[in-house]
């Protein structure tokens, strides 16, 4: 049996970014193999066996399950009229691991859209880029083992970065200096940066442990 020429086989061999386009027309299938490709997996085999996942690989997959599984949640609640769709709690550890930068990009777009569904993810993880985008960070130090496991500053990336005992503050300030002078550099004309995305999510939102 063939689809528009294509055996199983074949598209077992196809990677997840070609996928994607080969069912375009298909919304059931194209759906979540989007959303795979938004978080940086587009390069993975449809065929390719779980075993040989890395973590960080695994967690995404994880995580679009969840992300896909919450859209049918929020579908049908509205069709229910409920007042609030239930949310959802999730705990990644460090899922930059052998990310690009750009995926990890991808990968911030995935949490903020979960955030802005109304869920809560909580994110062990050492990537600044990742930090500066949190709501709250819980600095956890100053060492490694036995000479960590303490609270050395919590707050919002913008107070974290002002800590003068947090080994984290200097890098995070640099990254968030970085990122206003991209802003400012890209308009025409001086004016206050936009908020970061973050800052639309009050009273939800993503929490970075360090």
């Amino acid at each position: 049996m063939l689809y528009h020429d294509r055996s199983i086989g074949d598209v077992m061999e196809m990677t997840i970014e070609q996928a994607a386009e080969f069912f375009s027309a298909n919304q059931k299938i194209a759906r979540p193999l989007g959303l795979l490709v938004d978080t940086g997996l587009g390069y993975l085999k449809l065929g390719q066996p779980s075993p040989t996942l890395s973590g960080g690989e695994a967690q995404r997959l994880k995580l679009v399950t969840e992300l896909t599984r919450g859209i049918g949640r929020a579908q049908n609640e509205r069709i229910r009229k409920m007042r609030k769709p239930k949310s959802t709690l999730y705990l990644l550890e460090e899922p930059t691991i052998g990310l690009h930068m750009a995926d990890v990009e991808l990968l911030l777009k995935v949490l903020h859209r979960l955030v802005d569904e109304g869920n809560t993810v909580i994110v062990i993880e050492h990537n600044l880029s990742v930090m500066a985008e949190a709501d709250y960070i819980i600095d956890i130090g100053p060492e490694a083992g036995a000479e960590g496991g303490e609270i050395v500053a919590f707050g919002t990336p913008e107070e974290v970065a002002k800590n003068r005992v947090s080994r984290t503050a200097p890098f995070l300030r640099e990254v968030l200096q970085n990122s206003t002078a991209t802003s400012r550099n890209t308009d025409e004309a001086p004016k206050p940066a936009p908020p970061r995305r973050r800052r639309a999510a009050a009273k939800r939102g993503a929490v970075a442990v360090q």
